[in-house]
């Protein structure tokens, strides 16, 4: 692996000096900043990465990071975050999709089935063109969003039940 040299002007190294001693910022900002600190070799007083692993409890991986970050890219992008990458919609059924599924849920088996099951109901979905495609855990998360449960007048998972309290009457 190549090892970069980090070279800090004396306005970068003032800035860094600050933040750190100030101590208002991300942890992992003021990490960063230290390790930029202790691997800079303008100075006499620069450490090898072993030092500054030991000094800071962090990896030779993230130090060896934030020195070609910030020779390759600049002081902003080594001590900030990286942008996170973006994720898909966390909730993939939702709307009229929700409803037809709720609709298929409460609906007959299909031939030679007695009930439906989750991968029933997700091959269903994606039979008629509602989804391309879709989980079990997915198709489960929605139908427990909902409401609805079957043989039950109320909403929810359980019934509340009576329990004993240790005086011997009764309560909710």
């Amino acid at each position: 692996m190549d090892k970069y040299r980090v070279t800090l002007t004396a306005e970068e190294r003032t800035n860094l000096e600050q933040l750190v001693s100030r101590g208002k910022a991300a942890a992992r900002k003021l990490t960063h900043a230290r390790i930029l600190l202790l691997a800079d070799d303008s100075r006499a007083d620069a450490h090898a990465d072993a030092e500054i692993v030991a000094a800071l409890s962090s990896s030779p991986r993230t130090i060896a990071r934030v020195r070609r970050q910030l020779v390759t890219e600049g002081l902003d992008v080594a001590l900030g975050r990286r942008p996170q990458p973006p994720r898909p919609e966390k909730i993939k059924i939702k709307g009229d999709i929700e409803q037809r599924l709720v609709e298929l849920a409460c609906s007959g088996p299909p031939q030679g089935r007695c009930h439906w099951t989750l991968r029933l109901l997700a091959d269903e979905l994606v039979a008629l063109g509602l989804v391309n495609r879709v989980g079990i855990e997915t198709v489960r998360l929605a139908l427990k969003k909902t409401t609805s449960s079957r043989g039950s007048s109320s909403a929810g998972a359980s019934r509340r039940t009576r329990t004993p309290s240790s005086s011997g009457a009764w309560r909710m």
